[in-house]
Formats: C-alpha cells, structure tokens, sequence
C-alpha cells in the first residue's frame, strides 16, 4: 500500500491519526496542494479534515469539487485545469468520496408533511462514523416546509419513533 502514500504531501500525512490509512489522493489547484481521501475523513488543502459522516451532497466539474459541510455550508476546491501541465484525473478520488459517505448513511428516508399525501415533508437521516458505534439522527427539512410549524416537531418525533423501531437503529 506504499504506493498510496506517495504524492501525499508530508503535511496531511502528518496529521493522520493512529490506523487511518490514505484511500485515494490527487493534487489540486496550488503548489503542494491535495485532496486525500483516508478511512477516516476527507482531508482538504490547507489542512482541514472533514469526517465522512459530516459530508451531505458532493458534485464534481472540471474546474473544481464542492460539497456540503453539515452545519458549516457549501465549501469548494479548486481542481487543476484539464489543460494544464501536470492535469489529474480525479474519478479514482470521486468514486472513493462517494463510497464513503454512502457508507456512514444507515437510514434515509422521506416523511411526507403537513399529511400523508403531501408532496412536501422532511427527511430522516441516520449516520455514523466509520468504525463508530454512535449513531446521529439529523432532519433535512423539504422545500416549503415552515420550521415554525408547531406539528413538526411533533411529526419528526412520531417518524423517528417508528424509524428507530422498524430499522433497529
């Protein structure tokens, strides 16, 4: 698994913790930047990590790479032009993001709202870490849904209830 390792600037292996291995890794836009993928989190450059379970959609382009951060937002990175010196070919780094937040996903389902035959509703969502034992519910409000409608909270309670019973979770 040397090979892995190589072009993985000294910086993120530095930071990696006990047992995280390195997944999949290519450079980006800047001078010794990378994107490297480990069993653990998403390393981006400038030395942040994001823990699998906490990524939400991630899309890919050309030019760059940008996902949801829960509870932090939209966060792009810059990718090497195409036509650039040095150009990477980043499918082996997408898929292996992708894999890997499907695998913290245990439970995702929509809840139709304000009634049954509604359109609109909420999602339930259960995650956990890789390797992780606990298990973290958020709810994705649909578009239209008001927040301050006072059956909500009500209605999540109700579908995590069943949610938890029927999945085991």
């Amino acid at each position: 698994m040397a090979f892995l390792r190589r072009g993985v600037p000294d910086s993120v292996r530095s930071r990696l913790e006990r047992g995280e291995r390195v997944l999949a890794h290519a450079p980006v836009a800047g001078q010794e930047a990378a994107l490297v993928a480990t069993t653990r989190a998403l390393h981006l450059p400038g030395g942040r990590a994001v823990a699998w379970q906490d990524i939400g959609q991630a899309r890919w382009s050309q030019q760059e790479f940008t996902f949801t951060e829960e509870g932090a937002g939209e966060r792009t990175v810059r990718l090497r032009p195409a036509g650039a010196q040095g150009a990477v070919d980043y499918r082996r780094l997408a898929e292996t993001v992708s894999e890997r937040v499907t695998a913290t996903i245990l439970v995702n389902r929509f809840v139709p709202f304000p009634s049954p035959e509604a359109s609109t509703g909420f999602r339930l969502v259960a995650r956990r870490a890789p390797g992780g034992t606990e298990v973290a519910w958020r709810v994705h409000l649909g578009e239209g849904v008001d927040q301050g409608d006072p059956r909500l909270s009500g209605a999540v309670s109700r579908a995590l209830d069943v949610l938890r019973d029927q999945m085991g979770v």
